[in-house]
């Protein structure tokens, strides 16, 4: 791991001393999992469960916010199991799917989740144009409940297929009064009004957390982001880490610690266990 400044050091230390009161807010794909072609394929970490267990004995809370259903995201992640284990530690352990859309926890055990927007289904019967005019007609579309996920990744020039599609389904999906987020290789179309910051006061609010920690990787962690900057003004501990990697290096600059994947998050996480363990005794 390595800090971005002396600031960032000192905020570590911050963290640590305030761990008990802290909520640690994780994304999924590159954060907690390694990226894949295929989405349906991606699985959490193998050692992410003895870790995220260990480290809710130190912590608050511990929440997964994550651009994918809950339901897949509970699934490849076999975060219900982690939940058992981090509820018998008298914690919670929180997932926030499709960008807060959707909800559980290991306490209530139940997916609460609205009803997909009525422009989804327009938007999905324009989509073919759309990519054919951009010259992407193999896009790999992947339906998602609340919202569509167009990835470039499978493509030849997955770059240059993502430039190309960007503005064309930014104005379809504006057209049909819905919201475009762009990641690593995906655009992913879904209802406004919801975002992985407002997860982030949500859970502030519900927990009653008196420090965060939130590591992404990629652009649809930005509001998260955000929203931890502001608790950080308004004079919570926090912490930003960006798990990095070559594809994107978007969140680097605003970040605290830079790490390097799953690999470099499981890392951190570990050693804020051990150091807010060490200060608690």
């Amino acid at each position: 791991m390595e800090f971005t400044s002396p600031e960032a050091e000192q905020r570590y230390a911050a963290l640590v001393r305030a761990a008990s009161r802290a909520v640690v807010g994780l994304d999924f794909d590159g954060t907690l999992s390694p990226i894949v072609d295929d989405p349906e394929r991606a699985r959490i970490h193998p050692e992410a469960r003895e870790v995220l267990v260990d480290l809710a004995a130190e912590v608050a809370a511990i929440a997964v916010i994550t651009g994918r259903p809950a339901r897949q995201a509970l699934d490849l992640g076999g975060l219900e199991a982690v939940g058992d284990a981090v509820a018998e530690a008298g914690k919670d352990l929180f997932v926030f799917g499709q960008y807060g859309n959707e909800r559980w926890s290991a306490t209530r055990r139940r997916i609460v989740s609205p009803r997909p927007p009525a422009g989804l289904v327009t938007f999905l019967r324009d989509l073919p144009r759309t990519l054919r005019t951009a010259g992407v007609p193999d896009a790999y579309v992947e339906e998602k409940g609340l919202a569509y996920a167009v990835h470039t990744r499978r493509l030849p020039d997955p770059d240059s297929a993502f430039e190309r599609l960007l503005p064309p389904l930014r104005e379809l999906a504006g057209r049909h009064g819905l919201v475009l987020e762009p990641g690593r290789q995906v655009i992913e179309v879904r209802a406004p009004g919801m975002d992985k910051g407002k997860a982030v006061e949500r859970l502030v609010e519900e927990v009653g957390a008196g420090a965060f920690l939130f590591a992404g990787d990629d652009l649809g962690d930005l509001e998260a982001f955000d929203a931890v900057g502001t608790l950080a003004k308004n004079g919570l501990p926090t912490l930003l880490v960006c798990s990095a990697s070559y594809e994107q290096s978007a969140l680097v600059e605003l970040s605290d610690v830079v790490v390097h994947g799953p690999d470099g998050v499981l890392d951190l996480l570990r050693r804020l266990t051990a150091d807010a363990r060490a200060a608690r005794a």
